[in-house]
């Protein structure tokens, strides 16, 4: 673990991938024992895909697919630092349980510049999100169904939601 090298002034609002409201939630139906993290893992406050197997959840679509993510993965505490050198980790280790959310409001970091009203696009070899103007289209992504709440930079805490969109 590093030394600590930075203060801020003011905390930050949240952790990428907290619930960002109080509204309404929403899960991708699951059996008994179903939706754990495939192999690699699946990581935290990015999007998910429900494996052939119907039990994993990567963050990429199963093979040759370019299908919709079934939903977003929420941060809550699954991950694991299994690297004892790291200082955190937002990887849920493979086996361990995955909650696939359809619909709420969530924090995210910004890859690309963000504004309110925009699409949220989820990229098919990662799932982490791409945000562009409603109605478009984003090469090597796919649209989520969220949509950008809060304006930010790439970097920035951003809030994504199902429930608000312009």
């Amino acid at each position: 673990m590093s030394f600590q090298n930075q203060v801020n002034i003011q905390p930050a609002p949240a952790v990428p991938g907290d619930f960002a409201s109080l509204n309404p939630t929403a899960t991708f139906p699951a059996g008994e024992g179903a939706l754990v993290a495939a192999a690699g893992g699946c990581t935290v406050a990015a999007f998910g895909w429900v494996q052939a197997d119907g039990v994993s959840v990567a963050n990429m679509p199963p093979s040759g697919s370019t299908a919709a993510p079934d939903g977003f993965v929420h941060r809550d505490l699954t991950a694991q630092i299994s690297d004892f050198t790291a200082s955190e980790s937002m990887v849920i280790p493979q086996g361990f349980p995955v909650t696939l959310f359809t619909a709420g409001d969530f924090w995210v970091q910004a890859t690309t510049q963000a504004t309110p009203g925009q699409a949220v696009f989820a990229s098919l070899t990662d799932g982490t999100i791409k945000t562009a103007a409603t109605g478009s289209t984003v090469n090597g992504a796919v649209a989520t169904g969220f949509f950008v709440a809060s304006a930010g930079a790439v970097g920035e805490l951003v809030r994504i939601s199902t429930w608000m969109h312009a």
